[in-house]
């Protein structure tokens, strides 16, 4: 196999969100909002139950009158805001404006870190001539998040969910980034981490690795394997 694409899914694969602690402790700081320990635990727990945090654990249950937004929730940014907040006010909050600013809160860059394998994975990629897309099931611009941590240089195309109106594993999305960086699927690998979403590339005849959807500290070296799959990798450099 000549591989002269790499497809990359975002979240779980590339850049993990904060905990849902962090996430709901900043809203709080910025409101200048104090709750007892206890009280926010509570809430934090309740939150991670629910599924609020995009990117982070899914709904343990998504209440009946949200699960059709919730099947269409990355086709277009205003169905993935009203499927994110609808999870977050299942939890009663001591303010209602909490629930857009947890939504706002995980969509800026310091939200987010990158595994530390990213860069040097991406890098040595782009070394070997392979081209780069982002591929994800997504509701608003990450390309913020790639700029901020400086990994932006080494990605040629973004094919983002909500941009396209299609989700994965539609093969139409993996279609559009290989589209984008103007290769055969059949000479491309998909990167992901779930099962059903980042495996439906393989419709198209792209190769699929997983990786583990970790939290950051817990997931040093996992996407360096990549590197060994890619023996044939065209080296142009």
């Amino acid at each position: 196999m000549t591989v002269k694409g790499a497809l990359f899914d975002f979240s779980g694969t590339l850049f993990r969100i904060e905990s849902t602690e962090s996430w709901l402790r900043t809203v709080l700081e910025r409101s200048r909002t104090v709750l007892p320990e206890e009280e926010f635990v509570r809430y934090a727990r309740a939150l991670e139950d629910a599924g609020a945090l995009p990117g982070g654990s899914a709904p343990l249950a998504v209440p009946p009158p949200l699960e059709e937004v919730w099947g269409v929730r990355d086709r277009s940014a205003e169905s993935h805001r009203a499927a994110y907040t609808g999870l977050a006010r299942e939890v009663p909050l001591p303010r209602p404006e909490f629930y857009d600013a947890l939504y706002d809160r995980h969509m800026e860059p310091a939200a987010w870190r990158p595994y530390p394998d990213a860069a040097e994975v991406l890098g040595e990629l782009r070394r070997r001539g392979v081209r780069i897309a982002v591929v994800s099931n997504i509701g608003w611009d990450l390309r913020p998040v790639f700029r901020a941590h400086g990994l932006d240089r080494l990605v040629d195309a973004y094919a983002l969910s909500y941009e396209h109106g299609v989700q994965k594993p539609d093969p139409g999305l993996f279609q559009a980034a290989c589209d984008a960086l103007e290769v055969d699927p059949g000479d491309a690998v998909m990167v992901g981490d779930d099962q059903r979403a980042d495996a439906g590339a393989a419709a198209l005849g792209c190769r699929v690795h997983l990786v583990e959807h970790l939290p950051v500290d817990r997931r040093p070296d996992a996407l360096r394997a990549i590197l060994g799959l890619l023996p044939d990798a065209a080296a142009t450099s």
